[in-house]
């Protein structure tokens, strides 16, 4: 059974939603599964606009053969070699003798390091602002290397002013049959997502995804397809500006975030008070998550979205509670930058963490630490919790003087 929709008269989605899936990349959890977009392009000559992963393989032909009715495939064209999208690209050479297959240099390059294909006289390669015509449609080429592979490239359709936007733009979570982005409440439903997916795949590279964006700002675009999540048809702008956001390493909202590494629950009562503290200075916004409890991924995207942080950690083997160094971990690789964090740590005999912690934090970009750093030894006491209290009210003026 074929599951295609239209995107405008001529280009029909031939993409595949994924439920079952658990784990992207095996490493990100999908409560709520993905898709993987796939675009037919209709014209006199058909183009196909990116494969497949290779568990949706027998829909995903399906699709195709359904859209298709009775013609060929000419040009294959490949924005990004990652497995997920670019899986059926032998199958498809087997499937189509006729069909030559669209990308730039390193795009063959991997194409070979994936499959055993003979490319002879079936490559057709390409540079920045070169173009493919296909009748009433040409795509134009844009080069996006490191958004987030080095070989990334988004096309433009001047005639429908779509941009084929490879894996920038992209969202976790299947649509449910929903296609665009106006058929689901994407800020309630799907922004999260779409800041996770952010965050953890592409969030390293906020440079290289800022010079796509100037890129883009040159086209007149209408409607961006990307390769995971809904295609973008009404208030683009909502979504390049969290882009534009999230690639600056700005927050995206003024509020507290607060993750707790503890042991045996002692940080978390500190944090528990602290989180009550921050409320009675009037601080709107305050969420907290275990670290032990929520997957990093999660807390990556969390850090993305909020302002000021607190790490309430315990120490663990003269270290840092190695949750939470997992997550500091991760922010470095991710280059987060720009947030303002506070310090709670805890040891019974000797508190090591808020130490190690800060020396972390002096490995990455424009990470202030605001003052008091507070130190508990076992179990929160009154003069600690003064000085958790105090702690709130530098928050609370903080928040106040960015706004």
């Amino acid at each position: 059974m074929q599951i295609t929709r239209k995107i405008s008269d001529d280009i029909v989605y031939v993409g595949v939603g994924d439920k079952r899936l658990a784990r992207f990349e095996n490493l990100f959890p999908l409560p709520s599964g993905v898709t993987y977009n796939s675009y037919l392009i209709l014209d006199d000559k058909v183009a196909l606009m990116d494969t497949a992963d290779s568990d949706v393989t027998d829909q995903f032909i399906d699709n195709i053969e359904t859209a298709l009715e009775g013609r060929t495939i000419d040009y294959l064209v490949v924005h990004h070699m990652e497995p997920d999208h670019g899986a059926n690209i032998k199958r498809l050479l087997d499937r189509y003798p006729q069909m030559k297959v669209v990308g730039n240099t390193k795009i063959e390059t991997m194409i070979h390091q994936f499959f055993d294909v003979d490319l002879t006289d079936r490559m057709v390669i390409v540079k920045e602002g070169d173009s493919l015509p296909l009748g009433k449609h040409e795509l134009t080429f844009v080069m996006a290397p490191m958004v987030h592979w080095p070989e990334v490239m988004v096309s433009y359709d001047k005639t429908t002013k779509t941009l084929f936007s490879a894996d920038a733009f992209g969202t976790f979570g299947d649509l449910d049959g929903a296609l665009f982005n106006d058929e689901v409440d994407f800020p309630e439903d799907y922004l999260d997502e779409a800041r996770r997916y952010y965050a953890n795949i592409v969030g390293k590279y906020g440079m290289q995804t800022q010079a796509l964006l100037k890129k883009a700002a040159g086209l007149e675009i209408e409607m961006i397809a990307p390769l995971h999540g809904p295609v973008w048809r009404s208030n683009l702008e909502y979504f390049i500006d969290k882009y534009q956001t999230w690639s600056s390493y700005e927050p995206e909202e003024k509020g507290v975030l607060i993750l707790v590494g503890s042991i045996y629950g002692h940080t978390h009562r500190a944090a528990d008070k602290l989180a009550a503290a921050l409320k009675e200075e009037g601080v709107s916004k305050v969420k907290m998550y275990d670290v032990s409890k929520t997957d990093v991924s999660y807390l990556i995207s969390e850090i993305f979205k909020y302002s000021h942080v607190v790490l309430a950690c315990a120490t663990y083997n003269n270290g840092i509670f190695p949750k939470m160094a997992d997550f500091i971990h991760d922010c470095q690789a991710l280059c987060v930058q720009n947030r303002q964090v506070a310090i709670v740590e805890n040891g019974s005999w000797a508190p090591a963490s808020g130490k190690l912690i800060r020396e972390e934090l002096a490995k990455m970009k424009k990470m202030e630490v605001l003052e008091p750093q507070v130190t508990i030894k076992s179990s929160l006491k009154k003069e600690q919790e003064e000085e958790l209290c105090q702690l709130a009210k530098v928050f609370a003026q903080s928040l106040k003087e960015g706004e």
